[in-house]
């Protein structure tokens, strides 16, 4: 029976000898290339963190002693260990999250997948076990890449300030994280690693000298007293250990019996302590290591044995704007990028190949990313910032405070906006164009297809005195929406062919298609429709309030949360215009969306042509004093597009 079957939570290790954790640690890896190629899903980091995660399960007694995880897309093998081996649906709906999950399991605690946080939670647990006295323990597993997040730091400061309060800091250092980690950071703990490390010279010096008569011993006290010094010199860790904390490493990450022995060190210690562990992203997978971009950090479904993919996809939005930012550099010599330790998820690697000095990966660090643009800018250059929606929350003191007041021309491009899916609540972009409306001067800009990200994107980069932002889908962009027609600087994609129609459909970016095919079930319930994209989200155009008032009824959709949305602004437009049309705004409702697919998620929100069609169909039958029939019709009809 293959050992991995009878693990069934943490203490099970317990029985094993060490030939059999190394049998375990193989038969773990097996496990996760054959489940992930099946899935996708986070596999060349949870592959580098086996040994660790069996290590750290040993020493500690989870759920008792909290082991937390920083990001948290390298928990499967924890997930493993603590009795969760079904994989098959993993990522999907009723499935396994990618990321550590309360609702499964007692082991759990941290699900928000953004990075650089755990040592900010660990600094919490660990003052709450003091003051509750309880004599648990807390762990803290961060990646080096992480470590570039400026909140990391300011945790440290806090956590080396408690001298007597028990926490663990385990740095997962594997010179990644999606690519190779950057920075003066990264710099130091390289020399960590290429340093032969103070506890094995001292080992071995103490061997040498306790064998020489009369002045070996001596002088090993000497030496022994001088440690400080003979580290800085031997093993350069004094930057964490000048802020207070125990330092523990390098250690090999994939020898289980070192790992142990120095967990358990760590675990005795009483105070803060750093372990220091090395480990391969992507071991013992071929596919992987061969993979320079990114060792296979993220992977849709591929052949396990190639690790090709297992079926090709379209165009996506992500390659689109790559592409035209390859075009408007070689047309502007002021155009430079920033990323944040994202440079290939977010399209800018062949913008890095082409203009190597003016592309800046700052690390995970948005906050900083943010204001570095402002200089940038206020010097004379146009950074274009491109980021995970999901991630620019993070910065929004930034770009209201440093960007927007000094009116500083810097473009945000926001990837995976809307409803991402499997990834989970954290990593949905569904609150970036509610969050930005508050923003004075800042314009937001959602590309329906290919051509309007390259002519919006254009746009953006022309304006030098404001904040702009272009947001964009997750995955394959759909084939070209036309507009028919122009009012102000909106696209009218649907002409309702009658003078005075019934709805004005307000369509926000990539739900286009969407929005044509319920003036599709609309017109056959009767109900004349005009469909036009706004471009320009924010400012609301000025044409918007003269063309609603040609409408019985203006209805947005929009996949962003509809609290404070777009859909809100263009309301508040209306009223400041003196427009009283009704409004229905239909968005993303405001909670916390489990992972699924895009499409189930939308469905399960009622985010679709039939249940949208079928409400403003009820809607106008209520104007028209119609009740019944009408609206249940719709959900009968098949929409007019896929």
């Amino acid at each position: 029976m293959p050992l991995l079957t009878r693990i069934r939570g943490p203490r099970d290790l317990d029985r094993l000898s060490l030939e059999e954790l190394d049998q375990l640690a193989g038969e773990i890896r097996t496990f996760l290339v054959d489940a992930v190629s099946k899935t996708g899903g986070h596999l060349g980091p949870n592959l580098g963190v086996v040994e660790l995660t069996i290590a750290l399960h040993r020493v500690f007694d989870s759920p008792k002693d909290k082991v937390l995880w920083d990001t948290g897309h390298q928990s499967y093998v924890h997930k493993l260990l603590t009795g969760r081996q079904d994989f098959a649906g993993l990522r999907q709906k009723g499935g396994l999250s990618g990321y550590p999950s309360q609702a499964e399991s007692d082991h759990d605690v941290i699900e928000n997948s953004h990075a650089s946080t755990v040592l900010g939670w660990a600094d919490g647990i660990a003052k709450a076990n003091q003051l509750k006295k309880r004599d648990s323990h807390v762990v803290a597993v961060i990646g080096d890449g992480a470590l570039t997040g400026g909140m990391a730091w300011e945790a440290l400061n806090n956590i080396a300030d408690a001298k007597d309060r028990p926490l663990v800091i385990v740095v997962n250092d594997n010179e990644r994280s999606y690519a190779p980690t950057i920075g003066g950071l990264a710099n130091h703990l390289a020399t960590l690693r290429t340093t032969d490390g103070y506890e094995r010279f001292l080992a071995r010096g103490k061997d040498l000298l306790e064998r020489t008569p009369v002045v070996g011993k001596p002088l090993y006290e000497t030496l022994h007293g001088a440690k400080k010094g003979l580290k800085d010199f031997i093993a350069p860790q004094g930057m964490f250990e000048d802020l207070g904390l125990k330092y523990v490493g390098p250690i090999d990450g994939h020898d289980i019996e070192a790992l142990e022995s120095a967990l358990a060190r760590a675990k005795r210690f009483g105070g803060p302590v750093l372990v220091h562990c090395l480990t391969e992203k992507g071991r013992g997978y071929q596919p992987a290591l061969q993979d320079e971009a990114d060792r296979f950090h993220g992977i849709s479904p591929i052949h396990p044995d190639t690790g090709l993919p297992v079926k090709a996809t379209g165009v996506d939005w992500t390659s689109v704007f790559g592409d035209e930012m390859v075009q408007l550099g070689k047309e502007r010599d002021d155009i430079v990028a920033i990323t944040a330790a994202m440079l290939q998820p977010v399209g800018l690697k062949k913008f890095a190949d082409t203009f190597p000095d003016r592309i800046y990966d700052v690390g995970i660090a948005e906050q900083h990313a943010a204001v570095s643009a402002a200089g940038l800018a206020y010097a004379g250059l146009h950074p274009v910032f491109a980021v995970y929606a999901t991630f620019l929350n993070r910065a929004f003191d930034q770009v209201l405070m440093d960007v927007a007041l000094h009116k500083c021309g810097v473009t945000f491009v926001l990837d995976r906006a809307g409803v991402t899916g499997t990834d989970g609540a954290s990593h949905n972009g569904m609150w970036d164009m509610s969050i930005l409306q508050v923003v004075p001067g800042l314009r937001l800009a959602a590309p329906r297809d290919a051509e309007q990200v390259r002519a919006q994107l254009r746009e953006a980069v022309a304006v030098d005195d404001a904040p702009t932002v272009v947001r964009f889908s997750k995955g394959a962009v759909g084939p070209a929406v036309p507009a028919v027609g122009r009012v102000g600087g909106m696209d009218v994609l649907r002409e309702p062919g009658t003078d005075r129609p019934d709805v004005l459909l307000v369509s926000v970016g990539a739900l286009a298609p969407m929005c044509l095919d319920i003036a599709g079930l609309l017109d056959k319930q009767g109900i004349s429709t005009t469909v036009v994209d706004p471009r320009w989200v924010k400012p609301v155009d000025e044409a918007m309030a003269p063309l609603a008032e040609r409408h019985r009824v203006v209805v947005t959709v929009e996949d962003n949360s509809r609290v404070g949305g777009v859909g809100s602004a263009i309301a508040q437009a209306l009223r400041d215009a003196g427009v009283d049309v009704p409004l229905r705004d239909f968005g993303i409702p405001p909670r916390f969306l489990d992972h699924a697919s895009r499409a189930e998620v939308l469905t399960e929100i009622g985010l679709t042509a039939p249940d949208i069609a079928r409400q403003v169909t009820g809607l106008v039958a209520k104007l028209d004093g119609r009740f019944e029939g009408t609206a249940a019709e719709v959900d009968s009809v098949e929409p007019a597009r896929d």
